[in-house]
């Protein structure tokens, strides 16, 4: 495994994540998520991901459970607010922030987070109030360095311009093969800031692992339940985009890698990622996706993919609007 500084912080984290959006339940499917945890430690892993909103806790508490009795030098432990709770309680203004820090510190199991995000921008508060809420609780110990997922450029920018308060060392954007809207405005503005990108979806939903055939329908369960979710994958369960997909094995296989390891590893190619977040559900899947990293792939090969998804998408945009 190997390791990139995050932005302007001193943390150095794994070319790989660990995400808990999914992680949680009881029985035997919370011993497969904490075996997939464990899974990713032994890899070399050492950034988790999670969130308050995730299982209203849940997930959480399973990371808690999980990380019970390992050093807590061992392990970087990253997690959100924004999102609504089961009690009503969501967005980002001072109440929220000192008041979810606390529960998700408790679910946790630690007396500070390395990294504290906002999971979305909170049109609702002022930005200042945020900032200087967050400010607060770095200062207090409980937090050591702050993000943001999926902000708006003039908000990043409007942030880390404020005199007095902590800045941002992290974005956490989605970022694919099938998914670069980020490069346009995020990335340049990050970059000037000092901003690292932990990005999420590599796999673009699991569409980039070639699971999907050309006349497949957009996954059901939670995933296909999430509306969070399936506003990003519905436009990419087309026969144009996954044919486009399949056409990518082949390139895959030349350099030696499988589509969804060629998929994550064309994320790693681009020096302002700092880490490729993953989900798991198996530790086999862990195996897999964590194969991913230190692998040096020929740049002609991720050109053709780029171009190969560029003309599917195209396409089916304008079948779209046709």
């Amino acid at each position: 495994m190997r390791y990139r500084r995050l932005g302007s912080s001193d943390l150095m984290v794994s070319e790989i994540s660990l995400g808990t959006w999914l992680s949680f339940g009881e029985g035997e499917a919370r011993a497969r998520h904490i075996a997939c945890l464990h899974r990713a430690l032994e890899l070399g892993v050492n950034l988790i991901d999670t969130a308050n909103v995730y299982g209203f806790g849940e997930s959480e508490r399973l990371v808690g459970e999980a990380l019970a009795g390992r050093s807590r030098d061992s392990y970087l432990l990253a997690t959100k607010l924004w999102g609504p709770m089961a009690d009503g309680d969501r967005g980002l203004s001072r109440a929220q922030v000192f008041k979810q820090i606390d529960g998700s510190l408790t679910r946790l199991r630690t007396d500070h987070v390395d990294l504290y995000q906002c999971h979305r921008y909170d049109d609702e508060t002022p930005l200042e109030e945020t900032m200087e809420a967050l400010s607060e609780i770095v200062r207090q110990g409980k937090v050591r360095y702050l993000g943001f997922s999926e902000w708006p450029a003039d908000r990043i920018a409007e942030a880390q311009a404020m005199v007095g308060t902590e800045r941002f060392v992290s974005s956490q954007p989605q970022y694919s093969l099938l998914w670069r809207q980020p490069e346009a405005e995020v990335f340049p503005l990050c970059q000037a800031q000092g901003i690292g990108q932990l990005i999420w979806s590599p796999l673009a939903q699991g569409v980039l692992t070639g699971k999907y055939a050309p006349d497949a329908g957009p996954p059901g369960g939670l995933r296909g339940a999430s509306v969070e979710m399936s506003k990003y994958t519905r436009h990419w369960f087309n026969p144009e985009v996954l044919r486009a997909v399949q056409h990518l094995q082949f390139l895959a296989a030349e350099a030696e890698l499988t589509l969804g390891q060629f998929a994550i590893a064309w994320t790693l190619s681009n020096d302002q990622v700092s880490s490729a977040i993953i989900g798991a559900s198996r530790p086999d899947q862990v195996d897999e996706n964590v194969a991913a990293s230190e692998r040096s792939v020929d740049p002609a090969l991720f050109a053709e993919a780029e171009q190969i998804l560029g003309v599917a998408l195209a396409a089916a945009a304008a079948k779209a609007t046709a």
